[in-house]
């Protein structure tokens, strides 16, 4: 059996901000396996499936993102799954916008939602997927992750969920390592990081020698 849980705020005020990411991203991966979630119990909104003939259950928690814990409690302790078999999708704002990162477990770190459940199940031990949201922003951290997506920010939010839905069927269907090894944001190569500097200083007039930069007349 394999628990998939998406974070976010209920209503319709919450919809498509960007702390409700991780339930966007369980409406793209229901559609993808054909489950419906659609019931209400465990203080959430669930579906329950089965892929390559195993059980699946998709689960909203509708307690509110400081509450995330007390449904997630109540899904492992009804379905006697262990929290390994759990896979939660969040936010983060420290990511850089439309970012993956998939991670075996670690500490909750600054998010609430995820505070929640590692306090209420004891446990931190869980695999976790986390979308980046971080961007420019004016004003306080709780305007920004309320607010929606604009421009090119939205852009790459749309693509980052089909690529977290994705992730997600293959922790389903493979294991975490496989879904970590095709769906993590690869950072940029050294070379690349190398020739855009080179690039950047010629631009202004800097001739780089052997890693070391030279202006004209030096």
């Amino acid at each position: 059996m394999k628990i998939i849980v998406g974070l976010g705020n209920p209503g319709k005020d919450y919809e498509n901000t960007k702390h409700n990411v991780g339930f966007l991203t369980i409406d793209i991966l229901a559609e993808k396996l054909g489950i419906k979630v659609n019931k209400i119990k465990f203080k959430a909104l669930v579906g329950e499936g089965f892929v390559g003939g195993q059980k699946v259950i998709l689960v909203k928690p509708q307690t509110y993102m400081n509450l995330s814990g007390n449904s997630v409690r109540e899904v492992l302790a009804f379905y006697k799954t262990d929290a390994e078999d759990m896979l939660v999708i969040y936010d983060d704002i420290d990511l850089p916008m439309g970012n993956l990162r998939l991670r075996p477990k670690g500490s909750a770190g600054t998010h609430n939602g995820m505070r929640s459940i590692v306090q209420d199940i004891g446990d931190d031990g869980f695999p976790r997927l986390r979308i980046g949201i971080g961007g420019a922003r004016k004003g306080d951290l709780a305007n920004y992750v309320l607010g929606g997506f604009k421009g090119e920010d939205k852009e790459k939010i749309e693509e980052a969920l089909v690529k977290a839905a994705d992730a997600c069927a293959c922790f389903i269907e493979h294991d975490l390592n496989k879904a970590m090894v095709e769906y993590n944001t690869k950072k940029p190569k050294p070379e690349k990081k190398k020739k855009e500097k080179t690039e950047q200083a010629t631009e202004a007039g800097i001739e780089v020698i052997d890693d070391k930069t030279e202006r004209p007349g030096d």
